[in-house]
């Protein structure tokens, strides 16, 4: 006992507060008699007084403000994100992207380009894409709201596949890629972005959630599956899907300028992403989108030029490796 009231003592005199308390609490709960029996029941008055006093109720704000400051903190490592704004001042309130991954679109790129099928694979990766577009032409018609939308799960699919299988190659044969790992990563973020813009406009339905799950599930596999085979395949594929999300998104725009669809204000996120006008509105958002759905099938047509038939084989086009062959970085 001599040995608790020397640690107590010590503690008061050291002015050590919380661990005081917790000292304290410990030995007035389980031994109360011990404390009377050997005369500290001054003490622990003035312990008391001590937490009352005008010192004690400075500590406590003092320690309040601590742990509130500690709330804003997004980890017990002490990581947070710094204050980012916009150029006008104002606080930046995304999370999904920064203000460095904006942009402004090429509204100049060639909108009706076509990649004439010519080869077996060609035809096939055509054929394909136009039998996949009859469902969705008599599922939604010309609801082109959810159409977009359901586009866009499909959309980014296959640049997160294919940037994910490059990298594993790119670990396997300990080389680098060249670039084209993060531009197909950047295309799956920017189709991404589409269905957020495009998820605020239309406001999905539960069944066509449930239409989202289950095309994303076969797709997913589907595409990962096309891509260990063949990602000259999969690539012409992808190209033609595009092609077909340029068409989609003009006759979108054709509804909007004859009134079908009302040409409300564009979603803040779009605004923010594309660096768009204050006043964009739904026609603004559908056109960036629509020039970057042209970028992504120059992309994939390219990179399907680019490619053999087995993707485990090292690819040579004029002498060099695709890997050697400039990405289309810095534009989405």
């Amino acid at each position: 006992m001599e040995f608790v009231r020397t640690t107590v003592i010590r503690g008061l005199l050291n002015g050590g507060r919380a661990g005081n308390r917790y000292i304290w609490t410990a030995v007035a709960r389980r031994q109360p008699e011990v404390i009377e029996r050997n005369g500290m029941s001054s003490a622990v008055m003035q312990w008391r007084r001590m937490l009352s006093s005008g010192g004690g109720a400075e500590a406590q704000v003092k320690e309040k403000k601590e742990e509130k400051k500690d709330m804003v903190m997004s980890s017990y490592w002490g990581i947070s994100r710094p204050k980012i704004t916009r150029e006008d001042g104002t606080e930046w309130p995304w999370n999904c992207f920064m203000p460095w991954e904006t942009y402004q679109t090429d509204l100049s790129i060639d909108l009706k380009k076509h990649h004439v099928p010519r080869t077996f694979l060609d035809k096939f990766a055509y054929r394909t894409v136009k039998i996949l577009r009859v469902p969705t032409d008599i599922f939604f018609q010309r609801r082109y709201g959810c159409r977009a939308m359901m586009l866009e799960t499909v959309a980014a699919v296959p640049g997160m596949v294919g940037g994910m299988l490059l990298h594993l190659k790119s670990l396997r044969k300990l080389q680098q890629s060249g670039g084209w790992i993060k531009a197909l990563l950047e295309e799956a973020e920017n189709e991404r972005m589409h269905l957020m813009t495009m998820v605020e406009l239309v406001q999905p339905k539960w069944y066509e959630r449930l239409l989202v799950l289950t095309v994303q599930g076969v797709f997913f596999n589907s595409f990962f599956v096309l891509y260990l085979l063949s990602p000259k395949l999969a690539h012409r594929i992808v190209g033609y899907l595009e092609e077909e999300a340029i068409h989609s998104y003009t006759e979108f725009l054709k509804d909007i300028d004859s009134g079908a669809i009302e040409n409300v204000p564009a979603p803040a996120i779009a605004i923010d992403y594309w660096r768009l006008p204050k006043d964009a509105t739904l026609k603004d958002a559908i056109t960036v989108i629509r020039a970057d759905e042209a970028h992504h099938r120059d992309v994939n047509h390219f990179a399907s030029d680019l490619t053999v038939w087995l993707g485990l084989q090292d690819i040579q086009v004029q002498g060099k490796e695709l890997r050697e062959a400039p990405a289309p970085l810095g534009y989405h």
